[in-house]
């Protein structure tokens, strides 16, 4: 795709997922690779109102080279990439469900959400949870790192999903099957579930890869 092109996909996503409030107010970014750096989302700006000409253009170390500055997070992003050398797009939500599931004193750090449905294993698969730092605070980026090298997908505690895929479309429905998986986890909290087996996740995981 086109420089063009991608700005274009990154400005539809972004208004498809305002428009079905998982991005509230100015929160969230995406970014994409492109071949020569990164685009990303600006700082401050609302994922129903973003501008393709006016997107983040940054360099392969990450250095903001024209258009309006990019996300405050964006040190999470190309931490994100640099684990993740098949990634080609990231998108980070603050949506309310995965939040809501995000700040729960009991979540398992190691996977913060069960298996609950195969598109969950396929899509997600496992959900590390990164510890705590207030936004903007470059300590995460090492936090980010090392749970990029075990999974594709993290929960930032108190915070929200950062979710890297092969394309722009992949790291989307990722992100938003998290968000339907943490509304199932909390409308089941008070009912027994019943969760794929182990064999269960490892024949989704054989076939459809996650």
């Amino acid at each position: 795709m086109t420089h063009g092109d991608l700005r274009e996909a990154i400005v539809s996503h972004a208004a498809s997922l305002f428009t079905r409030g998982l991005s509230p107010g100015t929160s969230g970014n995406i970014s994409v690779r492109t071949d020569d750096g990164f685009l990303m989302t600006p700082t401050g700006a609302s994922f129903g109102a973003l501008d393709a000409s006016r997107l983040s253009r940054l360099d392969a170390n990450g250095r903001h080279l024209d258009g309006d500055p990019p996300t405050k997070e964006a040190f999470l992003h190309t931490a994100m990439y640099a684990e993740r050398p098949e990634a080609r797009a990231i998108v980070h939500l603050h949506s309310t469900y995965a939040v809501a599931v995000a700040c729960l004193a009991d979540a398992d750090p190691d996977d913060v959400l069960p298996p609950l449905t195969p598109y969950y294993v396929m899509r997600v698969g496992r959900l590390p949870l990164v510890r705590y730092a207030a936004p903007g605070d470059r300590s995460l980026a090492a936090a980010v790192r090392a749970g990029a090298r075990a999974s594709h997908a993290l929960l930032l505690a108190n915070h929200g999903p950062i979710v890297a895929g092969r394309s722009l479309d992949a790291a989307a429905a990722a992100a938003e099957e998290i968000e339907e998986t943490a509304k199932l986890v909390l409308l089941l909290a008070d009912r027994r579930a019943r969760r794929l087996t182990a064999d269960e996740v490892a024949e989704l995981r054989q076939r459809f890869g996650s």
